[in-house]
């Protein structure tokens, strides 16, 4: 019998131990994708003479393997396979700059986007 509480009392210990290395504060919400989701608010899109606007869209960002979509509401192109860079509590596209440009965390959502005569915007947020 007592091998038996003893037994018991081990696996409660590690069970514990386990469980505050695995729920420890150091945590860094960076490493979770805390930005998957729907974000609202002004969306554009223009590409040889189509033009594409509303005030109250969407973009909703999907994780795909170790790459990110933004799927637009209104029938505006998707923009796809963009890796993320994760900084702090802030996600920025890898390779920005004046033509590549996406801002992301838990609560803002801001692109700017060219590609092959095409323009993306979006300034929104959750």
């Amino acid at each position: 019998m007592k091998k038996f509480f003893k037994f018991f009392g081990v696996l409660f210990l590690t069970v514990s131990a386990l469980s505050l290395v695995a729920c420890s504060s150091d945590d860094d919400p960076s490493d979770n994708d805390f930005f998957i989701g729907k974000y609202h608010g002004k969306i554009t899109y223009t590409s040889d003479g189509e033009n594409k606007s509303n005030d109250e869209g969407y973009v909703q960002v999907v994780k795909v393997g170790d790459k990110y979509n933004f799927i637009f509401s209104d029938g505006i192109s998707d923009i796809t396979g963009i890796e993320i860079e994760k900084d702090e509590n802030t996600a920025i596209m890898v390779g920005s700059d004046e033509s590549h440009y996406i801002r992301i965390n838990a609560n803002e959502l801001k692109i700017l986007f060219l590609k092959d005569g095409a323009t993306w915007t979006a300034d929104c947020s959750r």
